[in-house]
């Protein structure tokens, strides 16, 4: 009774171990993805939360992508501004916004459409590419050859 005990005990923490490597592995993988299609230089060596948007139906009802981000990426807050622009805050410093890797002000997110948005690398760190090494949000937009494939 004990060794078939043992036995079942033994097998469940194999499976959990397995189980919890494999599944670490392919998040790991789709974000390697992600990241080797559209960052590149600093953006790309740049420790950060990847979200892929394109694969998110519930962004799309969003008009700004800073209002979707609110909640999905800890150390990140969006505040307000009195004329209405969302403002990236991480851990209490002003984030840096990019979109395909320009240096944008927080306005230009008011102009450019979710749906249009394939990818967001929030990253935390100091980031070398940004003024001041503040932390910074990348927005990558679809790339025409994806819009190809959508048609």
């Amino acid at each position: 009774m004990k060794k078939s005990f043992l036995i079942l005990a033994f097998t469940l923490i194999l499976a959990t171990l397995f189980g919890q490597s494999y599944k670490g592995s392919y998040a790991a993988s789709q974000h390697d993805i992600l990241n080797e299609k559209y960052c590149s230089g600093l953006f790309k060596s740049a420790d950060g939360n990847i979200i892929d948007v394109l694969n998110e139906t519930s962004a799309a009802t969003y008009l700004n992508i800073l209002d979707w981000l609110q909640g999905r990426v800890a150390g990140l807050q969006i505040y307000k501004t009195r004329t209405g622009v969302s403002i990236p805050y991480i851990r209490g410093s002003q984030a840096r916004i990019f979109v395909d890797e320009m240096s944008m002000d927080p306005g230009f997110l008011t102009m450019l459409p979710v749906a249009d948005i394939a990818m967001v690398k929030v990253i935390k760190a100091p980031f070398a590419g940004s003024f001041g090494n503040a932390s910074a949000v990348a927005i990558y937009t679809i790339q025409p050859e994806e819009e190809d494939e959508e048609h």
